[in-house]
Formats: structure tokens, C-alpha cells, sequence
């Protein structure tokens, strides 16, 4: 039975919301827990509250994954008589590790902005503020025929996706040489003669941030003792990642019609908006949690609306001058979609890598903080 440990679950965590992508002030990542430690039983919840983890460690659960870190700048001191240091030591004594995506999961292709972007009924959607465009290289390897299968796997992994197509790459076949010296250890070969071997050359891309473990796992997979790679930088223009979504509903409407409805899709409980129910709604921006920083960034792409929450007095009165209508819909309802989306994520995933005995569960039991 093939059990998953912590670092193997962060390893997948990373694929879905690559922590390069993070924005500097934030702390995704491993919060709490032993990278090596078997898990059977993962909690995915918005966050690491008290009550979440007693619910966590309830369910007898090594891993618990939400969005908000548990701890977001440096500690001093640890407490037990703090609400975080009570955490702290109960996940440690319980043997629960925890672990987060934030910013990093915002920004991410298929990240919670485009599934709150999809909840809201948008097509044609981009990044509304970019904030990085994937640098991407060409990684070029020469295989031994037999092998090329096992390397070009190990690379999929990190390799870019080409609009709505992964798992890409090029082969072609060709001789290699060489001449093993003295102190080689030859998988092909004797040391001190001429060495002819049919191999594949195997291109892929790779994005900046994946390079470094793209390679690692190219030397892993890779039989040859002095494996023969190529890295070349392209000026090809890779996917734009960002914050915040911008998309076009399928059809206008009205604000005060769109309200209605976008209350209905978020389950909130109240909706707080700014602007005239009458005006005309076709272009609809969006940022998850608290976005209203980005109301000129909005307007600036042409959009009708912006969806976000934690809006503030002198926000509502930026957004009336700019004629930019708004929706608070709240941050718990625009964020709480994401235990579903990776509890299934993280599901699949676990079952892809062979992982079957690792159950996943999304916790029940959050609630808005906020009562009406």
C-alpha cells in the first residue's frame, strides 16, 4: 500500500499553485509538520481557525490545507496562552501538519480567481493585473531509445501547457557518441573506446520557476551517469499570470439584476453594492478576498463592474467618482468555494501518483464570521 508523506502532498500542492507565484508579504507553504511524516486522512478548509483544527484532528487527520496561512509574519515567541500559540502546539501534540496556498493559488492558472471568474458566469477571461509573464526555456535531452518513455514522464510534470493542450513535446531520433574515461561507470559502453548509441533528442518546455526541478528530475529518470541537456532561453511570450480576473458575460444586463443572481451563486447571506441597479453590466472584473485595490486597475481594463469583498467607505466613494459599479459580496463567500475545488484537486491527484489510501475531506463545519 503506496501511502503519501507531507512533502509528497506539498510536491503536488505545488503543481496546482506553483509557490513562486506568491506575492512577497505572504507565507504559503508548509506552516506546521514534519515533511516526512505518512498521511491518511487530509482537512481541506478556508482556514486554520481553532475550531477547524479540532475538527481536523477529530477526524484523525496528519494534513490539514487551507487557504489562509496560519502564521503570516515572523514570530517572536510562541504563547500557549495566545489563540496562535495555543494552535501551534495543539497541531504539533496532535501530529497535524498544515499547510497553505494562498496568494500563490489566487494568481494560478485555475486558480480561485478563475473559479470564482467561472461561478460568475464569465467567458473570454484574463488576468486583470498581471503581476508576472512565465519566462520559458526549451529543454533538450539526449535519451537512449528505450528510455525516452521513463524521461519524457518524469518532464511532464513541469513542462508548460500550450493554451488548452498539456503533456507536450518533440522526439526525433539520432546516434550519439561518446568515450568513457578512466573512473566512468558506463551504462553504455567500456571504458576507453568509442561508444555508438541509438538515442532520442526530447524537447519540452519549461517555464523559470519549474527549471530548477524539471532538471533534478531529468537526472533522476535520466539512466546515463553524465546525462547530455540543453537549456535555451526563448523570447517566445509565456502564459500572463496575475491578480484578479476580467472576463464578458454571455449576455448584458442590469447591476441590480446581476446582484440577485450573484447572490443566489455565492450562497451570501447580504450583498453590499455601488452604482445605479439600472446601468448596463457586461464586463465584469473580479478579485477574491480583498480587492478593492484594484478598482483602477478595472478601470483602466473597461470593466462595467468589480466583484470583491471587504470594501471599505472611502472605496465605495472612489468607486461612485470613477463610475465604476461594485459588488461587496463578502471575503468568506468569494473564498470559500476553494475547499471543494482542492479537495477534489488534491483527490485526483493522489489517485493519478498511486496514492489510494490517502483520503481527502473538505471540512463543514466554517461559518462567516459575520452575522446580519
Amino acid at each position: 500500500m503506496k501511502i503519501p508523506k507531507t512533502a509528497d502532498i506539498l510536491g503536488i500542492i505545488n503543481k496546482i499553485a506553483p509557490i513562486s507565484l506568491a506575492e512577497a508579504w505572504d507565507n504559503p507553504g508548509l506552516q506546521i509538520g514534519d515533511p516526512s511524516a505518512e498521511v491518511t486522512q487530509v482537512m481541506v478548509a478556508l482556514d486554520p481557525s481553532p475550531d477547524v483544527i479540532d475538527s481536523a484532528l477529530k477526524a484523525s487527520c496528519q494534513l490539514l490545507v487551507t487557504h489562509h496561512p496560519l502564521i503570516f509574519k515572523p514570530l517572536k515567541s510562541i504563547s500557549t496562552t495566545t489563540p496562535l500559540g495555543s494552535s501551534i502546539q495543539k497541531a504539533i501534540k496532535g501530529g497535524l501538519s498544515i499547510v497553505s496556498l494562498h496568494t500563490n493559488y489566487d494568481i494560478a492558472s485555475g486558480g480561485l480567481n478563475d473559479l470564482l471568474a467561472s461561478k460568475l458566469g464569465l467567458s473570454s477571461v484574463v488576468p486583470l493585473k498581471v503581476t508576472t509573464n512565465c519566462e520559458l526555456f526549451k529543454l533538450v535531452v539526449f535519451v537512449p531509445v528505450d528510455h525516452v518513455d521513463k524521461v519524457r514522464s518524469a518532464l511532464f510534470d513541469f513542462a508548460e501547457t500550450q493554451g488548452n493542450y498539456r503533456d507536450c513535446s518533440f522526439a526525433a531520433d539520432g546516434v550519439g557518441t561518446f568515450t568513457p574515461l578512466e573512473g566512468a561507470e558506463p551504462f553504455v559502453g567500456t571504458v576507453g573506446k568509442l561508444a555508438t548509441v541509438n538515442e532520442g533528442r526530447l524537447e519540452l518546455l519549461i517555464g523559470r520557476g519549474q527549471l530548477p526541478r524539471a532538471v533534478k528530475a531529468l537526472l533522476a529518470a535520466h539512466p546515463y551517469e553524465e546525462p547530455a541537456f540543453d537549456i535555451y532561453p526563448l523570447l517566445n511570450e509565456g502564459e500572463k499570470l496575475g491578480l484578479g480576473r476580467i472576463g464578458r458575460l454571455p449576455d448584458s444586463t442590469t447591476l441590480g439584476e446581476y446582484v440577485g443572481q450573484l447572490k443566489k451563486v455565492l450562497s451570501a447571506p447580504v450583498l453590499r453594492y455601488v452604482g445605479d441597479p439600472m446601468a448596463r453590466i457586461s464586463k465584469v472584473a473580479l478579485c477574491s478576498g480583498s480587492g478593492a485595490s484594484l478598482l483602477r486597475d478595472a478601470v483602466r481594463a473597461g470593466a462595467d463592474l468589480l466583484v470583491t469583498g471587504d470594501v471599505k467607505y472611502h472605496e465605495a466613494r472612489e468607486a461612485e467618482d470613477l463610475g465604476l459599479a461594485l459588488i461587496d459580496a463578502g471575503h468568506f463567500p468569494t473564498e470559500i468555494i476553494m475547499v471543494d475545488d482542492i479537495t477534489e484537486r488534491l483527490a485526483r491527484a493522489l489517485v493519478m501518483a498511486g496514492y489510494t489510501s490517502c483520503n481527502v475531506e473538505g471540512c463543514r463545519t466554517e461559518m462567516d464570521p459575520f452575522r446580519i
